[in-house]
């Protein structure tokens, strides 16, 4: 038998994940006695593909819950995606408008937009849950979870109600983005950017002056480094 030269992920790992799956081996006895451990994957957010960040999450995590298997621990890795709200919408309307639909909120309306979204985030969602297993990751899939599920919102608020009632959600002053003709707060990613030509303000430092173009955010600096 003629061993072959190199070797092909793609040959040999997908078939192995499958054996895993049809094993049912990343799937928890409810009813062991065994001490339990339990991972949440922090859901990646569906408004693309996963990047090396998630690679490295991915690979911490699945070598603490297969350390905890070997040591007899009743192991349970839940996944998940996040839909991400505003940062997937935004990506959404930013592919709409490379299509031609320059005002896609207005032009297509509140369902249809909504629409556009979800069949944006179920495409989005087989493609990272492709790449985690293809990771070899082993989580249990028969409880994957979607952070738009109706139980999910449910739990989202009680635990909401949970925290305002233990004092840990409070009104405070921040600096936010502010639309001056909505008079609502927005996200990052809703923000529109151009250039403009500002102006530079030199200030004394002590024995040194700083250049900057925002000397409104000076007033709470503690310290330099130079």
């Amino acid at each position: 038998m003629e061993l072959p030269k190199n070797y092909e992920a793609k040959d040999y790992e997908a078939k192995l994940y499958e054996q895993w799956l049809e094993s049912k081996v990343f799937e928890i006895d409810e009813h062991s006695n065994k001490p339990p451990f339990c991972i949440v994957l922090p859901p990646p957010n569906a408004t693309g593909t996963l990047h090396l960040g998630h690679a490295v999450m991915l690979a911490i995590e699945d070598i603490m819950i297969r350390f905890k298997r070997m040591q007899g621990y009743e192991s349970l890795w839940i996944p998940g995606t996040d839909h991400a709200g505003i940062a997937t919408q935004a990506r959404v309307e930013k592919e709409l408008q490379g299509k031609g639909i320059q005002n896609p909120r207005k032009e297509l309306g509140r369902e249809r937009l909504i629409e556009e979204i979800k069949e944006f985030v179920a495409k989005s969602q087989n493609t990272i849950q492709t790449q985690m297993q293809s990771m070899g990751a082993s989580c249990d899939w028969s409880r994957l979870v979607y952070t738009f599920d109706p139980k999910i919102h449910e739990a989202i608020h009680k635990i909401f109600i949970q925290m305002y009632d233990d004092g840990l959600i409070y009104q405070g002053a921040r600096i936010v983005n502010w639309d001056p003709k909505m008079h609502t707060t927005v996200s990052d990613d809703e923000v529109e950017y151009e250039n403009q030509k500002g102006i530079l303000y030199y200030i004394q430092y002590g024995p040194f002056i700083v250049a900057t173009s925002r000397p409104e955010t000076k007033l709470g600096d503690t310290g330099v480094a130079v």
